[in-house]
């Protein structure tokens, strides 16, 4: 159930879009191969609909949930049921609204898991934790995207903080009781499934003194690396294994931004977790922090994706063609609005500004904002 609920962080109290009034929203389970149906009732003020991110939905967009696109949205007040077909998705997803900014609040894990009978390409993990970064707003979400399809100043919009399952941290004014909190035992491997649903930046991701090995990213699986940081884009997963294989004591996980090589605003804060290990010892006050790739590494955050490479084995084939029969070249900006504001901002895709259908004819083009049905 789609529904405002109020949250506080960061000292500020303010009613926010949840899913079953949770925020991150609840996680799905799944295994390779099912099929699964979600009813969504929209008790919210604003039409919405629900994406299923990395999931192909084979002739099936009409459950995708791109608002516009393959399906109609979901007006306050309405229901609708969402048929979710796994095919050889396999790892870790996540599903957020797709209307306008809402994703901000409305977002949550999506694991698949093997198909029974089958396991991982790895050493099976002691235990699986979802990690998932967002951010955390102190305007209203709406209004902030209103005024940028006015304005088109998307560049000089930053979040109050970021999260971690929820949590700015304890290095945020308000923060430190709720704080979340990774427990380890020694010896034992856990995996990370990270989910990056900050809604316009990329970040760096680490735990303190430690490794980890990417095995995984949007749903696949990759030929495994060791690295001591994560570089994952808004919109990402990356599914890692960590060893607990340090000495007891409590250890920051943190994420900073990448502010695309340096320039424009930026968020510099830092969002934090603690790692505890269990054990009886007097652990280090505070806790460790890792070092992070500062906000402007392109390098750092280039050679990471450049290890990316698919698994690629016999249970994880991968056919890619080795013959180009068309060549297309895209050019997609986001052009800023004239200087006295007397045209707004608008994306293109090679010079060719494209806006939401304002035919008479389109069955689904009303929108809702503010509580009021307009045109659109």
């Amino acid at each position: 159930m789609v529904k405002e609920v109020p949250y506080t962080r960061v000292c500020n109290t303010k009613n926010i879009l949840t899913v079953n009034g949770q925020f991150p929203g609840p996680t799905l389970y799944a295994h390779k191969g099912d099929t699964i149906v979600v009813d969504v009732y929209n008790r919210g003020k604003f039409n919405i609909t629900i994406h299923w991110h990395g999931v192909l939905q084979t002739r099936n967009p009409w459950s995708d949930g791109p608002e516009y696109i393959t399906q109609c949205a979901i007006q306050p007040g309405a229901k609708f049921r969402q048929k979710i077909i796994f095919t050889t998705e396999e790892g870790t997803l996540w599903w957020h609204a797709h209307s306008t900014w809402l994703r901000a609040t409305v977002h949550g894990a999506l694991i698949v898991y093997p198909k029974i009978g089958t396991s991982y390409p790895f050493p099976k993990p002691d235990a699986e934790i979802p990690i998932i970064l967002g951010d955390w707003w102190e305007e209203d979400i709406m209004e902030l995207y209103l005024n940028l399809e006015r304005d088109g100043d998307a560049i000089q919009i930053n979040s109050e903080a970021f999260l971690i399952n929820g949590q700015p941290g304890d290095l945020y004014p308000c923060s430190k009781r709720e704080t979340f909190k990774l427990e380890l035992n020694s010896g034992m491997t856990y995996l990370l499934r990270i989910v990056n649903s900050v809604l316009l930046d990329s970040l760096f991701f680490s735990v303190a003194n430690h490794t980890v090995t990417v095995v995984g990213s949007d749903g696949s699986y990759l030929k495994p690396f060791e690295r001591s940081f994560v570089f994952i884009t808004t919109g990402q997963t990356v599914d890692v294994l960590l060893e607990a294989n340090q000495s007891p004591d409590h250890y920051y996980m943190a994420a900073s931004v990448y502010s695309i090589g340096g320039t424009g605003a930026y968020n510099n804060s830092t969002t934090t977790a603690i790692v505890e290990y269990n054990g009886n010892y007097t652990p280090s006050s505070p806790p460790v922090l890792p070092d992070l790739p500062s906000h402007s590494d392109t390098a750092a955050g280039l050679n990471f994706t450049a290890s990316l490479r698919s698994l690629a084995d016999e249970e994880h084939p991968v056919d890619v063609p080795m013959e180009i029969d068309t060549h297309l070249f895209y050019t997609l900006s986001l052009n800023a609005p004239c200087k006295n504001r007397s045209c707004p901002g608008q994306g293109s895709l090679n010079v060719q500004s494209r806006g939401p259908s304002s035919s008479k004819h389109h069955s689904c083009s009303q929108r809702w904002v503010g509580g009021h049905k307009i045109q659109g």
